[in-house]
């Protein structure tokens, strides 16, 4: 039995297959956070990521109110969300930019493998005849 099902109460079965209650290990949790001096009750299946994804939405929050002037939170909120949008788009475009450049290398090594594969071929070919 893992930490996980011991947490949630499974079990397994003498032959070692997980009893029922085992199979279900996605079952959302509840946890808390402070995001911007608010509480939040939200709910899943990792609370840690959960935590870890408030405490970046707090952070935004109070780089955005440090570097203005507003003190109302929604325009805080709004603010916030556009920076992470802004890196969102960031890393996508320099994921997409990634993902084209290691599709050319892959045509390229293809390329590379079928013309030494070739030459490999014409040797072979010209020992036999020899």
């Amino acid at each position: 039995m893992t930490e996980r099902d011991s947490k949630r109460g499974g079990s397994a079965s003498a032959e070692g297959r997980p009893s029922p209650a085992a199979v279900a290990v996605d079952v959302p949790e509840a946890v808390s956070v402070d995001i911007y001096d608010q509480v939040y009750h939200l709910r899943g299946v990792d609370p840690q990521h959960i935590e870890r994804l408030a405490a970046l939405v707090d952070e935004k929050m109070r780089a955005v109110a440090a570097h203005g002037s507003t003190v109302d939170s929604l325009r805080v909120a709004v603010l916030a969300a556009l920076n992470i949008a802004d890196e969102l788009m960031a890393l996508r475009s320099r994921y997409d930019s990634l993902a084209g450049s290691m599709g050319q290398t892959e045509s390229s090594l293809r390329s590379r493998a079928g013309t030494l594969a070739g030459m490999l071929d014409e040797v072979l070919e010209d020992r036999r005849a020899g």
